[in-house]
């Protein structure tokens, strides 16, 4: 196994179990997301720090708020790798407030959106962000009214942080929409794919690219063309590494994964490991890119989707866990 890989995996799991030990109450499913995002970064969680966040967040938010829901853990966590994190979550709230007014509806999406506009961009510049983030979520709605929901503001968000016109992305969105249909039928996962593939700066290996990892991972009884894994399978199309080779390195990195505690099979399904798995072998590939090929600007829209990939991981498991509980009370 690549050794990057390993350390990174021994983080991971050792990360997850630090955090559930601080909060035992907490939603396993957010527990170990938080415990990825410190993984990535190559450090250990701080429990304690974590919870100061947590309490920070308690303090400056009202009980009824999404900011106190399920994704409070992970939220804590995202502020606490933060160097100024009561100025991080002023900005987040201002920001969030901003968005509700300017039409987007409150959800755990809109706060995981919030949260990155704020830390990726001067105060200065929120406005005109948020009404790039709107053009983009507009018009990928006029070109797909029933699959454009709430669950797409996270990606519209960072194609508002990104140097790409919203006509052009939109059309190009579309463009890919067609392409692909054939290959993943019309579905909101296409849609995401699309979103990772513009805001990557796909080129023309990058389809074909695409379609020989799908192979891959199929022989290897490791399908990531589903509903939650078509768009990392897109952040692996859009890296220069050999093919082989990263699919070997995802093969190790899952089994090494499904022996772990916490991430065995009564612990998770096989897609939400392969998200982790796909998350940590593509934030590697890029830390090696940054030495190697890519220009700085396709590295830097790359990493921003791992990032994505990361809070889109988040509101998706919160919001599955917060209607699961509504619907069992």
């Amino acid at each position: 196994m690549n050794p990057q890989d390993q350390i990174r995996l021994e983080l991971l799991t050792a990360n997850m179990q630090n955090i559930k030990k601080e909060f035992p109450w907490q939603n396993v499913n957010v527990t170990r997301l938080a415990a990825l995002l410190y993984a990535l970064e190559g450090k250990e969680a701080p429990a304690e720090a974590i919870r100061n966040s947590y309490n920070m967040l308690k303090e400056n938010t009202s009980r009824f708020s999404m900011f106190r829901n399920m994704a409070a853990i992970a939220i804590s966590s995202m502020l606490s790798l933060h160097g100024d994190q009561e100025t991080q979550l002023q900005r987040t709230l201002s920001v969030y407030e901003q968005l509700k007014q300017d039409g987007f509806k409150a959800s755990e999406y809109l706060v995981i959106a919030a949260y990155e506009i704020a830390a990726n961009t001067a105060p200065n510049q929120h406005i005109h962000t948020i009404e790039r983030m709107k053009a983009f979520y507009e018009g990928m709605k006029q070109h797909h009214r029933f699959l454009t929901n709430r669950d797409d503001y996270i990606f519209a968000a960072m194609l508002g942080l990104s140097d790409i016109d919203p006509v052009v992305g939109v059309e190009r969105m579309e463009q890919l929409h067609l392409s692909l249909k054939p290959e993943f039928r019309n579905s909101n996962s296409l849609q995401s794919l699309t979103q990772v593939l513009v805001l990557g700066g796909e080129n023309r290996d990058t389809l074909d690219r695409l379609l020989l990892l799908r192979e891959l991972l199929k022989d290897r009884d490791l399908r990531m063309d589903k509903q939650y894994t078509l768009s990392s399978l897109g952040v692996l199309a859009l890296l220069p590494a050999d093919p082989k080779v990263m699919i070997d390195d995802i093969a190790e990195v899952y089994a090494y994964l499904h022996e772990q505690k916490g991430f065995t099979r009564w612990s998770l399904n096989k897609e939400q490991r392969l998200l982790y798995t796909a998350a940590l072998v593509a934030s590697r590939n890029i830390d090696e890119a940054r030495q190697d090929v890519l220009t700085s600007n396709l590295t830097t829209n790359i990493t921003n989707i791992i990032i994505a990939q990361q809070t889109a991981m988040i509101a998706a498991v919160t919001a599955g866990a917060a209607a699961s509980s509504s619907a069992s009370g």
